[in-house]
């Protein structure tokens, strides 16, 4: 009987210790292929899933305009600015696309920079990005406090469809809120590349392999998605 227990112990050992090695191999930033960290792959599979999402606000959003009975009101009135005595049509949009736009060419210099494992070039684009996403998420926080002023709500306004206030404060809502969340991991990375912590290899959130600015990729690849994502917000809503 003890010999008996003694076996099923000893053969019991080898399974923890292969689940140990499962959980340490993927808590540790193994790569999922020759050459892939595991972070790539997982924010591709997100991003998927966010393009579902935004796709069927922008679908949902052209199926009501499409059949609503009232008339749709004209963006160029809407998101006018008065300036100079006249109504400016669409102009804190064309600087807000401007700013974005701009957010990925210096997210993309980042990347450039922390491939070639320049850690202060790499911090200082990263702020930047961080700034003019800050800059962006401002104008549409001054976007919203305009159009609520002016008596939108998410069930009327004062220029036609009622649908119009739900699906502008859900489909700029939601963007807004990714770009907000993209402007504080930017700011996370970069204290991290300032810190050297991808360089030591330093346990702890976003860091990766030693050596390796993955993590600044990484996030390359979310925020060219926001970026991307509002291109269609911006076609779709302001200049339909």
């Amino acid at each position: 009987m003890a010999n008996h227990q003694a076996t099923g112990t000893a053969g019991a050992l080898p399974g923890r210790d292969g689940w140990r090695s499962v959980v340490t191999d993927v808590s540790s930033d193994q790569r999922a292929f020759k050459d892939v960290p595991w972070g790539k792959p997982m924010m591709w599979i997100f991003l998927l899933s966010d393009t579902f999402i935004f796709g069927s606000f922008l679908i949902s959003y052209m199926t009501v305009r499409m059949s609503t009975t009232v008339p749709w009101p004209n963006p160029s009135e809407v998101f006018s600015l008065h300036m100079f005595g006249q109504n400016v049509p669409l102009l804190l949009i064309a600087i807000m696309t401007f700013v974005l736009i701009s957010s990925s060419g210096t997210m993309a210099l980042a990347v450039n920079f922390g491939y070639r494992r320049d850690r202060r070039m790499t911090a200082i684009l990263l702020i930047a990005t961080a700034a003019l996403g800050a800059t962006f998420v401002g104008m549409q926080a001054f976007e919203w406090y305009k159009l609520i002023s002016e008596g939108v709500r998410p069930w009327g306004n004062p220029w036609g469809a009622a649908q119009f206030g739900s699906a502008f404060f859900m489909i700029t809502g939601f963007h807004g809120t990714h770009v907000t969340i993209g402007v504080i991991f930017l700011i996370v990375v970069a204290v991290k590349v300032v810190r050297g912590d991808l360089d030591r290899e330093r346990r702890g959130f976003l860091t990766g392999r030693r050596g390796n600015y993955e993590i600044v990729e990484i996030m390359g690849l979310y925020w060219h998605f926001v970026d991307l994502v509002w291109v269609f917000i911006f076609a779709f809503f302001y200049l339909w």
